[in-house]
Formats: structure tokens, C-alpha cells, sequence
């Protein structure tokens, strides 16, 4: 009988499609544990298959709210849905495979419950696995558009009472609330630049192009220094070499970097300065912005590429520009880290591999 043979093996069958998982997919040492436990979908599984291979015993639980669950939890642990339908073809495996080493033949009647109990389970798993990813899905995309839809509102909302301020004639352009007009103006194309990468990334239009280092560059100094003005710092921009070229989707970057930038404004005091240096080493090239914020707080390098990290009292902004430039940057094949500077401020480095077969620095 087949169910006898699960039942006296069942520790071994655990074992078997416990290694075959790992061997796919390692898991961190946390989720190890719960893999080790026998806590997942198989366990259950295989309790349930028993008695639906034993006429003479009533079914334990339901076996497709059991393989629902474990849909939802193989998703929660960062598992593909591929991964969720070889789950269950281990057990087949396992099962078949030590049905020949022990000499049983399996009846045919007994085959059609397993490949039924399989497939009810894998079904009812994958089902679960996808309703579950959308549902997430919508609520995360459901609460970043609230997000910049609030903060799209606010920018607005700014720039149309300094408009009308200045339309009255009460105000000229040049004082403060010209400059507020231009601070939400340019707050909005910020917010407008990273939605529009946001859409490019998860969609996968990536399209990249050759471009110098040195033009790249200049467009930061050209488009950063209304940014700087607004916030009253100094912007220096230096790329010494004219001769490497870069291949990367030029809207992808430009917005990680502008990300970078803005931030770099955001918590230079009034009279900082604000430094890019874009440069090549080798067949690698680095950008990094570099401010005056006065350093980092300890161990606020772990999170800061966190969605909604947030790195002082202003929390103005939705804490997803470092999570996003992270994206873009892995996006074009480069890494992106950040270095502390005690007291003074910290550095964003975006690393970046030369075009292929581009000029390297002499």
C-alpha cells in the first residue's frame, strides 16, 4: 500500500525534498529553520495524502486551504512561482523514488489518488501564490500613488498661490515667493522624473545608449544649478576626462542621479556646497555627489536605501528617492553604496562599467 509506505518513510520523504529545495534555493539561516521544521506545505501534504490513500481513514484538514497557505508562504519567503509547483513534483519524485528502492509497486489506483492530490494541491497553491502577489501589488501601487499624488498636490498647491501672489503685482519674481514658485516648480519636474523611472523600470524599457562621461556631467551641472540656487548652495561639478563613454539608458540615470542630488541640496545648510565628481579607474567609472550634512547618524548607512527612510527632520518627499536610484543604477549594471564623512557630510558613489570596446582614460 502506498499510504503505508509514505507514512513509514514520511521523515525521509521530509528530508529528501528538504535537500532537493536547498539545493534550488538556498534559504538565509532564519527561513533554514522553518525549512528544517517541517513547517511548510509538504508536511501537511503528505498527512493529508495518507488518509486520502487509506480508505478506512478520515481526511485530515483541507487539503486545498493547507496548499493555499503554503502558496503564501513559499511567496512571503521570496520564493518564484516555479518554485512553488517544483515544491509538490518533489514529493512525487521522492515518493516514486523510494517506492523502487523498497521493491513496491504502486497500483493504479493509487498513482491516480497521488497525481489527484497533487495536482489539487498545486493548483491551489499557485492560485493562492498569484492572488496573494496581486493583492500586494495593488496595495503597495495604491499607497505610492496616494503618496506622490499628496505630494504632487502640496507642490501644486504652492505654486499656484505664489503664481497668484505675483500676478497681483504686490510681489516681484525676485524675492521670496518667486522663489517659492521656482522651489515647487522644480519639486514637481523631481516628482514627475521619478514616477516616469518608476514606470520604465517596472515595465523594462530599458534602453541604453553610448554616451561621454564628460556630457553626462555637464547635463547634472546644467540642470542641477537651478536646484542649487533655490537652496542657496554652491554646486561644483569636475569630470577631467573627455575620453570614456558610458552605456547606459540615459532617463534611468539622469533620475538617480538627480535623486542623489536633491537630497545633497535638501541637507547641505544654506552656503554648503554641493560636489559631483564623475571620473574613470580602469574599466570602471564613478559618479558620486558628495554634501555638507554633517555626517551620518550611526548606522543609518544599513537603512538609507530603504523605501521610506527618511534621513532628518524634514520629511518633505516620500523617502523613495535612495530605494529608486538604487533600481536605476542596478538597472544600467552598476552598484551604488554611500560613504560617511564624520562632521562633515557623506558621499553617494554610483559605480558604472566603460561602454564596451569604448576609449579608456590615457
Amino acid at each position: 500500500m502506498l499510504g503505508a509506505l509514505i507514512a513509514s518513510n514520511r521523515d525521509e520523504i521530509l528530508r529528501r525534498t528538504r535537500a532537493m529545495a536547498a539545493a534550488r534555493c538556498p534559504l538565509p539561516p532564519h527561513q533554514e529553520a522553518g525549512r528544517e521544521s517541517g513547517s511548510g506545505g509538504v508536511s501537511p501534504f503528505l498527512r493529508q495524502l495518507i488518509d486520502r490513500l487509506d480508505d478506512t481513514r478520515p481526511p485530515s484538514g483541507d487539503l486545498a486551504a493547507s496548499a493555499a497557505s503554503h502558496g503564501k508562504d513559499m511567496l512571503r519567503e521570496g520564493s518564484t512561482i516555479a518554485q512553488v509547483v517544483q515544491s509538490y513534483g518533489d514529493v512525487c519524485q521522492v515518493v516514486t523514488a523510494i517506492a523502487i528502492e523498497r521493491k513496491l509497486a504502486i497500483t493504479t489506483e493509487d498513482f491516480k489518488t497521488l497525481n489527484r492530490c497533487l495536482d489539487t494541491a498545486t493548483a491551489e497553491a499557485v492560485s493562492e501564490y498569484e492572488r496573494e502577489r496581486d493583492r500586494t501589488a495593488t496595495e503597495h501601487g495604491t499607497e505610492r500613488l496616494g503618496f506622490l499624488a499628496h505630494e504632487l498636490r502640496n507642490k501644486l498647491n504652492s505654486a499656484m498661490m505664489a503664481f497668484d501672489a505675483l500676478r497681483s503685482g504686490s510681489v516681484g519674481i525676485g524675492g521670496s515667493t518667486g522663489a517659492v514658485l521656482g522651489r515647487s516648480l522644480n519639486g514637481i519636474r523631481y516628482l514627475v522624473d521619478r514616477a516616469l523611472m518608476e514606470v520604465r523600470l517596472e515595465s523594462g524599457l530599458i534602453a541604453k545608449e553610448r554616451m561621454f562621461l564628460w556630457s553626462f556631467a555637464e547635463e547634472i551641472e546644467v540642470t542641477g544649478a537651478f536646484e542649487a540656487k533655490q537652496k542657496e548652495v554652491r554646486l561644483l561639478v569636475a569630470c577631467p576626462d573627455r575620453t570614456v563613454e558610458i552605456e547606459v539608458d540615459h532617463h534611468i540615470l539622469s533620475a538617480a542621479v538627480g535623486n542623489l542630488f536633491q537630497n545633497a541640496c535638501k541637507f547641505t545648510p544654506t552656503g554648503g556646497r554641493v560636489t559631483v565628481r564623475a571620473y574613470a579607474e580602469g574599466d570602471r567609472v564613478s559618479i558620486e555627489v558628495e554634501d555638507e550634512c554633517g555626517g551620518l547618524p550611526p548606522g543609518a548607512q544599513e537603512s538609507l536605501f530603504r523605501p521610506f527612510e527618511q534621513r532628518n527632520e524634514d520629511r518633505s518627499g516620500l523617502g523613495l528617492g535612495l530605494a529608486v536610484s538604487r533600481l536605476g543604477v542596478e538597472a544600467n549594471g552598476g552598484t551604488i553604496h554611500a560613504r560617511d564623512l564624520p562632521g562633515r557630510g557623506c558621499v553617494f558613489t554610483i559605480v558604472l562599467p566603460v561602454a564596451a570596446g569604448g576609449r579608456r582614460p590615457s
